[in-house]
């Protein structure tokens, strides 16, 4: 379902690799390159590839940010429970501190995740 060769390139992983693809579909990123690609537009730090779960959706659609409903206007298709998506890293500690984290692609992980999640932390919700 993922081609992890088809990462960003230059930009690495929080385990120090290349950068992986998180998702095509629905493409994500703050670029919308299917990668958690960041840079110095990326003011949200779109940076932590995770698997959707309900609990997570739930989360976020309470503290204000509903990724579930779709948004035809933005061609948003709303998201499901299994599909990968790129989260903010202080969204994704928001939920981890209120205990609505879903799991990480680490090889998908942007390492500027590191500034905000410690490493054992992301390993601890690591996706098999």
């Amino acid at each position: 379902m993922f081609d992890e060769s088809a990462g960003s390139g230059q930009q690495r992983n929080v385990l120090g690799g290349p950068l992986a693809l998180c998702s095509n579909r629905p493409k994500t990123g703050f670029y919308r390159t299917g990668c958690c690609h960041t840079g110095p537009d990326d003011h949200g730090m779109h940076t932590v590839c995770v698997v959707l779960t309900e609990a997570f959706l739930s989360f976020s659609k309470q503290v204000g940010n509903d990724l579930s409903t779709p948004r035809p206007e933005y061609g948003f298709p709303g998201l499901l429970p299994g599909q990968r998506w790129c989260l903010c890293a202080p969204r994704y500690k928001q939920a981890l501190d209120a205990g609505a984290a879903p799991q990480v692609v680490l090889t998908a992980t942007h390492e500027a995740t590191l500034q905000i999640i410690e490493l054992d932390v992301l390993m601890a919700h690591a996706a098999p």
